[in-house]
């Protein structure tokens, strides 16, 4: 699949948002307005000014909405959803270059407040997932002791795991042990039978 690099970004950080949530299994990772802090910080969003509880809060209920588009039953849910999540953001669509990218578009107003920035930027990178039907791309890992979402930017959609270093890797292993244990117990009859 095709993406720009801003929708990459954007996905990403979508991805980031949504494991925040308690849900994702470490608690709630947006606390405070530390948090919300360093979550800009780490994810490079720009044109972001002071935050205070009143964008914590927007934040955690705009983590909400794209839950439920993750949760949707199916893509017409999920772009009344997302068509919703956009309208409310106040999208305003604008051509830029800065800090050192190439030109990409952003969706949100020039002063948006984080959630409507995010809202905008990320629930276009979301719809465009949709519209190409390709919306099973952003999904939970499959290991059943991990409940991290991300996106499976993979040719033929086959990345299962959140990460194929911890929660794949540890599968993998686990599968091998019990293979090799199976294999080390002596059938019943005994040797000779």
């Amino acid at each position: 699949m095709l993406i720009s690099h801003d929708t990459r970004c954007a996905l990403d950080c979508v991805v980031d948002l949504l494991n925040t949530a308690p849900e994702s299994g470490g608690g709630d990772l947006l606390p405070d307005v530390g948090a919300l802090r360093e979550f800009v910080r780490t994810n490079r969003i720009s044109d972001v000014g002071v935050l205070d509880e009143t964008d914590l809060k927007a934040v955690r209920g705009l983590r909400e909405r794209f839950a439920e588009v993750l949760r949707a039953d199916s893509d017409r849910e999920a772009a009344r959803l997302l068509n919703t999540m956009v309208a409310a953001a106040g999208t305003t669509p604008r051509i830029t270059d800065h800090d050192g990218y190439d030109w990409h578009v952003h969706y949100f107003a020039p002063g948006a407040s984080l959630a409507d920035h995010l809202g905008a930027d990320c629930g276009m990178a979301v719809a465009f997932l949709v519209v190409a039907g390709e919306r099973e791309r952003l999904r939970r890992c499959e290991a059943p002791d991990c409940r991290r979402i991300f996106v499976d930017l993979s040719r033929n959609r086959s990345r299962r795991y959140c990460s194929s270093r911890t929660c794949g890797n540890r599968l993998h292993v686990a599968a091998y042990r019990a293979r090799r244990r199976s294999a080390a117990v002596p059938s019943p009859a005994g040797p000779g039978a």
